[in-house]
């Protein structure tokens, strides 16, 4: 199977973590990095909103100033996203453009690379499938949302897995008006998205919801996974990106 280094489960601040896809990104175009998958955690949580959203018309950065909530833009589009240190992992993979598992089709390149998520809850005994644009979905309801961007020559994408789902800190971190939130508007949330723990109805650990990722890209993309870890050059870009974009006001605030 092709090679590819693993980033085991880390854990890094919202502006680390995109810095550090990015940094990636760098290094593969420059010939320095082989494809990469990462798994990582968001701590303190962080609401992540697509790149060409604006923060201030879809966050409550209020109330996420007095909650310590990190906010940041991706370079990826979709919408804005609550990343909860508790409830969730994420993954990034990056490899370069012309890829086998990055076809020029936009579409058929979500339908491949998720089809690791939909093989990860497979081995947690859950029934997954995927729905287009950007959705791995089990009995009808999300469980997984993911994004994609192509550029410096390489193809990145991310998304989450539900471990858990707080709906009433979800909206009171987006901006929806208070009194628009009813009962009702968060159970219709409940309705259309879902989370592990709740369908195996069992608290399942992080670890273990990282261990079926792993195994679940690495047999759906038919990869193998070698730890290793971000190179000096990549950690120091990482670090450049991450004082000079990802945690500046004229980045995530700009629009």
């Amino acid at each position: 199977m092709e090679e590819f280094r693993f980033l085991e489960l880390c854990v890094h601040n919202a502006y680390e973590n995109m810095a550090v896809d990015e940094a990636i990104t760098l290094a593969i175009k420059e010939g320095k990095a082989p494809p990469t998958l990462r798994l990582y955690r968001w701590r303190p949580s962080a609401v992540s909103i697509g790149t060409f959203q604006g923060m201030t018309d879809e966050v409550d950065l209020k109330y996420c100033r007095l909650n310590k909530i990190d906010y940041i833009r991706r370079i990826t589009g979709g919408g804005a996203v609550y990343h909860d240190f508790e409830g969730e992992v994420t993954y990034s993979l990056i490899v370069p453009k012309g890829h086998r598992l990055a076809p020029s089709n936009i579409l058929k390149s979500y339908k491949i690379i998720c089809g690791g998520i939909i093989e990860a809850l497979k081995q947690m005994k859950i029934k997954a499938k995927f729905r287009p644009i950007n959705d791995v979905v089990t009995g009808g309801k999300k469980i997984s949302g993911n994004a994609q961007t192509r550029r410096n020559s390489c193809v990145l994408q991310h998304g989450t897995t539900l471990l858990d789902l707080d709906v009433e800190v979800m909206f009171s971190i987006l901006k929806v008006p208070k009194e628009k939130i009813s009962d009702k508007m968060i159970q219709d949330v409940k309705k259309s998205v879902t989370s592990i723990r709740e369908v195996l109805g069992r608290h399942v650990e992080v670890d273990e919801l990282g261990k079926a990722l792993e195994v679940g890209f690495s047999k759906a993309l038919k990869i193998d996974l070698i730890p290793g870890a971000l190179m000096a050059q990549e950690w120091a870009d990482a670090q450049r990106l991450m004082k000079e974009k990802y945690s500046t006001t004229k980045w995530n605030l700009s629009r």
